[in-house]
């Protein structure tokens, strides 16, 4: 199997995708991508996919169309994946989850070079993130106790900017990408101002990457 180059509104700063755990995320989020292509078959893991060649010298994003770190999702085929990155160690990797609380499990299997990184819409709730979802502030606690994060505000939604603040600065993220939601899904969104004043302020303490589909909310 060949690895996915990234296409799309991805990050451009991965190289490839590589999904072995297929089907309908159990999160549910309203806006997800995925859903773009209809009804989604359940879960499941793609043993095919442990053939892939995944090269060397690649920033690959693990995991891209569903969500391997959810709650239900078999221990087993976590481990299956992360024993397979080791069969390339010049890679690095990038574990995106909005369930950071069960890295903890995974720690001594993820290399120090590979990225851990949480989505943090907003501060608040709202019904279009996902019922089935940690809320924001526990995303925040747990990876309070990892290193070498990330985090993504995608899609952002409106939010309360002192809050929002401290719930990213406890990560102590190396980067955060910022990003509007790219399918028209009527989001509730901040205003222009709002997003501009919490960019000068996530400077102050971290390197701020802005998506290609934030310029429609800072036009």
């Amino acid at each position: 199997m060949p690895l996915n180059p990234q296409a799309g509104n991805m990050y451009n700063f991965i190289t490839d995708t590589w999904n072995v755990i297929k089907g309908a995320c159990p999160h549910d989020c309203s806006y997800c991508y995925m859903k773009k292509w209809g009804k989604l078959r359940d879960i499941h893991f793609d043993k095919k996919e442990l053939r892939t060649d995944l090269g060397n010298n690649k920033f690959i994003f693990v995991g891209s169309s569903c969500d391997m770190w959810a709650s239900n999702i078999s221990i087993d085929w976590i481990n299956r994946i992360l024993e397979k990155t080791f069969d390339a160690k010049e890679n690095k990797y990038l574990f995106q989850t909005k369930n950071p609380a069960r890295f903890d499990d995974f720690l001594l299997k993820i290399r120090r070079q590979d990225v851990l990184a949480t989505t943090i819409e907003t501060n608040r709730f709202y019904p279009e993130m996902g019922f089935h979802t940690p809320l924001p502030e526990k995303r925040a606690e747990a990876m309070a106790c990892l290193t070498n994060t990330m985090i993504t505000i995608e899609p952002i939604m409106d939010f309360d900017a002192v809050p929002l603040i401290d719930l990213i600065q406890k990560c102590k993220p190396f980067q955060v990408n910022i990003g509007a939601d790219s399918c028209h899904h009527n989001l509730p969104e901040p205003p222009k101002e709002k997003i501009i004043e919490l960019i000068s302020e996530l400077e102050k303490f971290t390197t701020v990457y802005k998506k290609d589909n934030l310029r429609r909310l800072l036009a």
